[in-house]
């Protein structure tokens, strides 16, 4: 059976600055009604981004065969070339020639207050792309991406009978409550953090016990105090595991996914599959950026014996 893991998602830069003051001493709280300042950002980096290609940079790490399917504009060509230095493959990636790639500001000040901007570019056509068009695949995941393209993408798996996790994300508040059930009854896996799994409530009108009972498995993260996997009437609780540093949290819901990709594809049980998620998530916040960390599968393997006293 094919292991090939479909990754529906944005595909982004991320260009990060950062401001040596606070934004607190510019924007004067009587006059934010017109509001015209300039910030000096004497650091500026850029980071390869979009939650497709975060979880893809993660999955190929631990030994899995990631396959995007997403986007990306002119301009996208370093990153392409990135792919292909990975060993990702790229086929399913569309180019849009009359668009750029999907891009991020961020300025961010001595609080760490940030300011940003998100300029969705070539995001917005996901729609062009076609689940039908990737040939065999074992699991699919339709993370945060162009509205219509996530809606599509859905339809695609479930009318294909391909499993997919729903992991909304922060496009979570562009869909309706019905919008929101459509996916959930089509999924066979939904992923979302403790924040956004509340707003999926709320919009819904759907329990927990509800959504969890229409799928195969629904996992919740809660940052520092773990996560939990419902499948099969069953509560999973997943310890957190302690990093080596806590430098940079972006990407770190991705590197988690992944895990959970990885467990599905090779028929981990659900607690081993948690843990190793949790792991994944753990190795990636202690650096920054969301594909600057390193590691090997055997690696992986090591530390994952370490932490939980046996091998995966």
């Amino acid at each position: 059976m094919t292991k090939t893991t479909l990754i529906c998602g944005s595909l982004a830069f991320d260009k990060i600055m950062q401001y040596n003051g606070r934004f607190g001493e510019t924007l004067l709280a009587d006059q934010l009604h017109k509001v015209n300042v300039s910030f000096l950002v004497p650091t500026l980096r850029t980071e390869y981004g979009g939650c497709s290609a975060n979880i893809a940079y993660n999955l190929k790490m631990l030994g899995g065969e990631p396959l995007i399917m997403a986007t990306i504009g002119q301009d996208g060509g370093e990153y392409l070339e990135r792919f292909d230095k990975l060993g990702i493959e790229t086929r399913a990636i569309r180019k849009i020639t009359h668009s750029y790639t999907a891009q991020c500001f961020v300025t961010a000040d001595l609080d760490n207050n940030q300011i940003n901007a998100f300029h969705p570019g070539a995001m917005e056509f996901a729609h062009e792309n076609n689940v039908g068009d990737q040939g065999a695949l074992r699991v699919a995941i339709i993370a945060p991406d162009g509205r219509g393209g996530m809606i599509k993408h859905a339809r695609d798996c479930a009318a294909l009978k391909v499993p997919f996790m729903f992991d909304p994300g922060q496009q979570l508040p562009m869909f309706s409550g019905d919008e929101l059930i459509e996916f959930i009854n089509q999924a066979t896996y939904v992923a979302a953090n403790d924040y956004e799994f509340e707003m999926l409530m709320d919009r819904t009108g759907l329990s927990l016990a509800d959504i969890a009972g229409r799928l195969e498995a629904l996992i919740i993260t809660r940052g520092e105090k773990g996560s939990e996997i419902h499948t099969g009437g069953k509560r999973h609780e997943i310890a957190c595991v302690q990093a080596a540093a806590v430098v940079d949290p972006t990407g770190c819901g991705d590197a988690y996914r992944a895990g959970l990709l990885f467990g599905i594809t090779n028929e981990l049980d659900w607690p081993t599959t948690g843990r190793l998620a949790s792991l994944m998530g753990a190795l990636k916040i202690a650096h920054q950026g969301g594909q600057n960390h390193v590691v090997t599968a055997a690696q992986i393997a090591d530390k994952f014996e370490a932490e939980f006293g046996y091998r995966f």
